[in-house]
């Protein structure tokens, strides 16, 4: 073997290394398939030295080298793509980490809205007094809107001023009012009837103003305490139409459970995304592979332009 013909063979094998990387990196079985007929081409050549072996070298030059720049062109661009979509994920965790530190955990509403029932149904019995002694006494617990300044930013359902409106609505006729507080005479009823065992069930917020609603532990009936009036009516929740009231979860912390359902899912399109092929180019792909299949391959390799133009040309469209 002259040095003309181990250096074609030399060169040969480093071209289908190129060529065997890059189909175990993007894992597309056409791909494979080409990589290891070069082999099989290669093999053919190493064996009989009988074969003119300059056309391993065109062979190389008209279809392994174009299609490994074509390759390396396409996993350049998903690279670029795939960082950018780490970029997102980056930016999504942070957001996360700093929202995590200012949402007050399910654990801590849920233990502090027994607190506040508490408080209520003491405040109303005490109101109750109150009202039938007509005395000036003040009838809140202490510290009765602590709660919602807390917790009206992540778990207080928005309403609409509409909405708001229609809740608030009430006929002075229907209503007890002194000088503290103000309650529908048959709420008032109603509380007495069940010895004022009522539950906080959700809060609602329509721009600054709170609204607290309660229901009777023994019976379905709600009830809203409006603290910046200290006013206490029925509630009808068929009038807050839109509002899931299962979800308890905070504002935040949806939040932060819709950009980890988001990081989840860019995730999954970045692992998809590294290895992608365009769909014209495994076309083009299965084009080359049925043609270096040929058993003839060899003897028509000079009329095989066309198809290496295509190559070049692909390398040189706007498609990355």
């Amino acid at each position: 073997m002259d040095e003309r013909h181990a250096n074609i063979l030399k060169a040969s094998s480093t071209e289908i290394s190129r060529l065997q990387l890059l189909s175990v990196f993007f894992e597309e079985e056409t791909l494979y398939k080409i990589f290891l007929r070069s082999q099989v081409i290669h093999q053919m050549f190493e064996n009989n030295e009988d074969i003119d072996i300059d056309k391993l070298e065109i062979f190389h030059i008209q279809f392994t080298a174009s299609l490994i720049e074509l390759l390396r062109k396409i996993k350049k661009s998903n690279e670029k793509n795939v960082s950018l979509i780490y970029d997102e994920i980056t930016l999504n965790k942070e957001l996360i980490e700093k929202m995590g530190s200012s949402v007050f955990n399910e654990k801590n509403f849920n233990l502090d809205k027994q607190q506040q029932s508490l408080k209520i149904n003491q405040s109303l019995r005490k109101l109750f007094r109150v009202l039938s002694e007509d005395t000036e006494e003040f009838p809140f617990s202490k510290n009765i809107n602590s709660f919602g300044s807390r917790y009206a930013g992540d778990f207080y359902f928005d309403i609409t001023a509409d909405q708001l409106g229609v809740l608030i609505d009430f006929d002075p006729k229907d209503m007890y009012m002194g000088s503290h507080a103000s309650i529908q005479k048959k709420l008032m009823g109603q509380l007495c009837k069940y010895d004022f065992k009522t539950a906080f069930y959700c809060g609602l917020k329509s721009g600054r103003l709170m609204v607290e609603v309660y229901k009777f532990v023994e019976q379905e009936r709600y009830f809203l305490f409006l603290p910046s009036r200290n006013l206490f009516l029925f509630c009808e929740l068929a009038e807050l139409d839109g509002i899931d009231f299962n979800n308890n979860q905070s504002e935040k912390g949806r939040i932060i459970q819709e950009l980890s359902y988001k990081n989840d899912t860019l995730t999954s399109s970045a692992a998809a995304l590294k290895s992608y092929i365009p769909a014209e180019i495994i076309l083009l792909l299965k084009e080359n592979y049925s043609k270096i299949s040929d058993i003839n391959f060899l003897d028509h390799l000079n009329n095989y332009d066309v198809q290496a133009n295509i190559l070049k040309a692909m390398l040189k469209t706007d498609l990355f």
